[in-house]
C-alpha cells in the first residue's frame, strides 16, 4: 500500500491540545519533514489549506502557510515523492489552479496533484467576502464538479469552452500543459461527497476510526469502493491515520493521555460551531465526523498508539483491508515521528518490505 505524509502546514499539526508539541509552520519545517519522507521511501506528501484557525489557548491553526506556494518550494528540493497541493474552490478560479499545477509540474515533472476542498467552515470564506451563502452547502459538489471539468479540459486539451452554472470559459487557454495527468484527490464522506470522488477523483480520503482499532475503517473504505463501482472507476481509498509511538506501549499511551488532558476546549468549541452551520449536513460528512465530541482532540481520526512494533503490526492490518490503497500519516511530533517511522516502524512492516532502507 502507498504511504504518504500529511505535512504540518498549520500550527500544532492535528492535535487540538495545549499539552501536545506546540509549533508554528515554516518552509524549513516542511522541507525537513518532506525530504525525510522521500528519504524513507514514502509515496506522497499532501498539504492542506486552512484560511482561519480555531483560536483557543493553543492558537490552533491560527498560523498556516499557503498550499501551492509551499508545494512549489518543496518541488524544487525533492526528486521523487509525489506532491499534492490543496485548493479551496471558493478562493481560486479553476483556470488559475490549472496553471499553478502546470507550473509546479515544470519543477517536478509527473509528481503533481491537487486535493479538492469544497468548503464547510463558513468563517474561512466570509472573512474575505467570498462566502456565497448557506445554499453553498447543498451545491458545493456541483460547483466542484464544474471546477474539475475546467481544469481537466485545460490540462488535457490546452483550452476550454466549458459553459456551466458556475463557470463559463471562452477559448480559455493553458500552455504549457502538465507532463502527465495530475493526481486528483477528494475527501468527501457524505453520500454526495463519495459520489463526487467516485466520478472525478483518483483517490478519496477516509478518516480512520478509533484508537488502536486499525480495521474499524473497513466500512468507510467499502463505501468508497461501492461508490466507485457505480461510476465504473477504480477510485482508491486512502486512510488518514495519526501515529503516536514510543519504545513501549506504555510510554506511547502516556503521551496520548497527556495530549488528551490538555484538549483546547475553546478551539474545539469553535470547530463545533462551524460544523453546526450546515444544519442539513449528512451525519457521515467530514464536518460532522471530525467535530464529534467523543474524541475531537484528534479530529476523531484513526489513531495508532503503541510501541514501534505494535504500530507496525497495526499498519500491516490496515494494508489487508479490501479496497485500501494506502494511508496518510500524521504525527504528534513530525520530525521525530518521521524518523521513528522510517527507522523503527517501517522496517518491521511486512507490507513495506519492498522499500529499501536509506543509508544513514
Amino acid at each position: 500500500m502507498d504511504i504518504g505524509i500529511f505535512i504540518p502546514i498549520g500550527s500544532n499539526g492535528w492535535l487540538i491540545s495545549t499539552t501536545s508539541p506546540q509549533f508554528k509552520p515554516s518552509f524549513e519545517l516542511n522541507r525537513i519533514v518532506t525530504q525525510k519522507a522521500e528519504e524513507y521511501g514514502l509515496d506522497f506528501a499532501l498539504s492542506m489549506i486552512k484560511l482561519r484557525g480555531f483560536g483557543g489557548k493553543s492558537e490552533f491553526w491560527d498560523h498556516c502557510l499557503e498550499s501551492f506556494t509551499l508545494m512549489a518550494g518543496l518541488a524544487a528540493v525533492t526528486k521523487r515523492i509525489r506532491l499534492i497541493a490543496t485548493t479551496a474552490v471558493l478562493t481560486l478560479p479553476p483556470a488559475i489552479v490549472a496553471r499553478m499545477i502546470s507550473t509546479i509540474d515544470s519543477i517536478a515533472p509527473g509528481r503533481t496533484g491537487v486535493n479538492i476542498v469544497s468548503g464547510w467552515a463558513e468563517a474561512e470564506y466570509s472573512q474575505m467576502g467570498l462566502w456565497p451563502g448557506k445554499e453553498h452547502f447543498a451545491k458545493r459538489y456541483q460547483y466542484s464538479a464544474e471546477y474539475i471539468t475546467v481544469m481537466k479540459d485545460l490540462w488535457e486539451k490546452g483550452s476550454s469552452d466549458f459553459k456551466g452554472e458556475y463557470f463559463q470559459m471562452t477559448d480559455c487557454k493553458l500552455s504549457p500543459q502538465p507532463s502527465a495527468p495530475p493526481t486528483i484527490v477528494a475527501a468527501g464522506q457524505s453520500e454526495a461527497g463519495l459520489a463526487f470522488g467516485a466520478t472525478y477523483a483518483d483517490y478519496n480520503f477516509c478518516l480512520g476510526e478509533g484508537v488502536n482499532t486499525p480495521t474499524k475503517c473497513a466500512s468507510a473504505i467499502a463505501r468508497v469502493v461501492e461508490a466507485g463501482q457505480k461510476t465504473g472507476r477504480d477510485v482508491g481509498a486512502y486512510i488518514l491515520v495519526m501515529v503516536i509511538a514510543d519504545e513501549t506501549d506504555e510510554a506511547a499511551q502516556a503521551k496520548w493521555e497527556l495530549y488528551k488532558s490538555g484538549k483546547d476546549l475553546d478551539a474545539l468549541s469553535w470547530m463545533g460551531a462551524q460544523a453546526a452551520v450546515d444544519d442539513k449536513a449528512d451525519l457521515s460528512g467530514t464536518a460532522k465526523v471530525i467535530s464529534n465530541p467523543v474524541s475531537a482532540v484528534n479530529f476523531n481520526m484513526g489513531t495508532l498508539v503503541g510501541s514501534y512494533a505494535s504500530v507496525a503490526a497495526m499498519l500491516d492490518e490496515m494494508e489487508a483491508i479490501p479496497g485500501n490503497k494506502g494511508v496518510m500519516l500524521t504525527f504528534d511530533d513530525f520530525i521525530q515521528g518521521m524518523d521513528d517511522f522510517g527507522t523503527k516502524i517501517q522496517p518491521l512492516m511486512k507490507s513495506r518490505a519492498h522499500v529499501t532502507a536509506p543509508v544513514l
